[in-house]
């Protein structure tokens, strides 16, 4: 008889984790000129490229203090929240997501976090806002302009530690050229290095 594999669990920054860091890294910057980020299992992004940052840029700094929370921020009216257009279907999406989460995971924190953020509401009950038999896309506002987005999310394949199990990258795609172009305006490009790990 075997014995069941031992799971670790160490910080991202842990030198044993660097390989693993540098692919993510190399995930976000290549995902530029469009925005990427890294979150774990409560959705603290832990990492994220430099095209995130329209969204934060009118975000309460009380919000960006660690843990930076995704679901908070994209929520909250003090977050971004004032940027989406369908803020309906995004909450809905977050529901979905995190009770899907929660069924395997029973984690408090998370439980927590539904609580706070996610109660449901008639805005809610309604479906979703925009039409569409293929993906719903985020919609927002930005420089006076709407940008419709979709995501799609990695994580690691059979990880041996806990922490590395728990990360994934949200990478977000335009779902039009007219959003596409705001992301590859020349003003926009060079974004740089991702951001560091948030403590």
């Amino acid at each position: 008889a075997g014995f069941a594999p031992r799971y670790t669990e160490r910080p991202l920054d842990d030198d044993a984790l660097s390989a693993a860091r540098i692919a993510v890294e190399r995930v976000l910057r290549a995902h530029e000129p469009y925005p990427a980020l890294a979150f774990d299992r409560r959705w603290n992004i832990v990492m994220t490229n430099r095209a995130v940052e329209p969204f934060f840029a009118d975000v309460d700094p009380e919000l960006l203090r660690p843990p930076v929370n995704l679901v908070r921020l994209g929520l909250d009216p003090r977050g971004f929240a004032p940027l989406v257009v369908n803020l309906a279907d995004v909450r809905a999406v977050f529901r979905s997501r995190i009770t899907r989460q929660l069924a395997l995971t029973h984690d408090a924190g998370l439980a927590a976090l539904r609580d706070e953020l996610l109660e449901t509401d008639s805005a809610d009950a309604s479906g979703p806002s925009v039409e569409s038999d293929v993906l719903i896309p985020m919609i927002l506002r930005l420089g006076g302009r709407e940008v419709r987005l979709f995501s799609t999310i990695t994580t690691f394949g059979t990880p041996m530690d806990i922490t590395l199990d728990e990360v994934a990258v949200e990478s977000y795609y335009p779902a039009d050229a007219e959003s596409a172009a705001y992301f590859e305006e020349p003003r926009r490009g060079g974004f740089g290095p991702p951001t560091g790990w948030c403590p």
